[in-house]
């Protein structure tokens, strides 16, 4: 099932089961996914799967950056509330990888791309990108890229 279909079929069954706040998350996520249709200038089309987990990762870290500041900020409620949507978003996400399954794929790929120091780091960075498939937010991949290319 496409992850907009998903989507639709979860927003039926939270409207009949009135979860109010899991309706209001599916609401929003789905708004966005219509925005970022129309900014590929097809309305009507659907977005792929990947541009689908690509508006599905940046949900996720307006939620985590707002946890962030509510937490800094004194607002535990609103925290609270954020944690709870982020909560909602991550079900849509595909698996993540493990450290070791992501350090692995890292080494494989800093060897074909021939990589032996930092300034080669963008090039590792495009080959990672197309192998990890959402399944890894960037700035863990960086890091992980960085850690083995000293």
């Amino acid at each position: 099932m496409k992850i907009q279909e998903r989507i639709d079929s979860d927003l039926k069954e939270a409207m009949r089961a009135t979860d109010a706040s899991k309706v209001s998350v599916l609401r929003m996520l789905k708004s966005a996914l219509s925005y970022a249709a129309i900014e590929k200038s097809r309305l009507e089309a659907e977005l792929t799967d990947a541009e689908g987990v690509q508006v599905v990762r940046k949900q996720v870290k307006q939620r985590q950056d707002s946890i962030e500041s509510f937490e800094k900020g004194g607002r535990a409620e609103l925290a609270k509330k954020e944690k709870e949507e982020l909560s909602i978003l991550n079900a849509y996400l595909p698996q993540a990888m493990s450290p070791d399954e992501l350090a692995k794929i890292v080494r494989e790929t800093i060897s074909e791309v021939g990589a032996t120091s930092k300034a080669q780091m963008g090039a590792v960075m495009k080959a990672l990108q197309a192998k990890v498939a959402g399944r890894v937010d960037g700035k863990t991949l960086s890091a992980e890229v960085q850690k083995q290319l000293q």
